[in-house]
């Protein structure tokens, strides 16, 4: 193995170092020269390409739901189409504000011809709502079982839109505020009708 002495490497005789120390240059030379090109250039890089990878990913999970829903579009457009026509045979149900004392005589002729005696037929204030308003109806008959059912099966067949609340059926009917018992199956029921109309304001 050569002698040398470090302190007589200088560039001025740098083709006469000993091959050894040439390589090792070498190999420092490129390791630290590598280094410095990743911490400048391509450490950068990475970190963009880290973030470019979770945009993709964003962007395919957008395009899917973009594309799935471009390939419902047709189905979308069906149901909207579905819709509009059921809202147009709903608000056909909702009578408009000339047609309620009609319905309104409907619904007691409905009740008469069922056999049912009224004792109350009371409109309550109207109540709205976002698209309609709703009129409650203070009911009281006196009728037998068969009498209540036909009348409820009527008012379900009508071609509006009518609710029936807050039954309260008991025996016998009220007469002067005071409970009366009565012969038979006689039976006195109270309840709430609702009525609808399309609110136009």
């Amino acid at each position: 193995m050569m002698n040398f002495n470090l302190n007589d490497l200088t560039l001025e005789n740098l083709g006469q170092w000993p091959k050894p120390i040439k390589i090792s240059v070498v190999v420092a030379l490129s390791v630290l020269l590598i280094g410095l090109g990743y911490w400048l250039i391509a450490k950068d890089n990475f970190a963009q390409y880290d973030a470019l990878q979770i945009q993709e990913k964003a962007l395919k999970s957008d395009f899917e739901i973009k594309q799935h829903q471009a390939s419902n579009l047709q189905a979308y457009r069906n149901q909207i189409e579905e819709m509009k026509e059921r809202f147009g045979n709903m608000l056909k149900q909702l009578p408009t504000q000339n047609e309620m004392p009609g319905l309104l005589e409907d619904i007691s002729k409905t009740g008469i011809a069922s056999g049912l005696a009224f004792e109350l037929f009371a409109p309550l204030p109207e109540v709205p709502h976002d698209c309609y308003i709703e009129l409650p109806i203070k009911t009281v008959v006196v009728g037998n079982y068969h009498q209540f059912a036909v009348f409820l099966s009527r008012v379900a067949q009508m071609g509006r839109i009518v609710t029936l609340h807050d039954f309260i059926i008991e025996r016998g009917f009220s007469e002067n505020g005071k409970q009366k018992s009565t012969s038979g199956d006689q039976l006195r029921m109270e309840m709430t009708v609702k009525i609808y109309r399309y609110r136009t304001q």
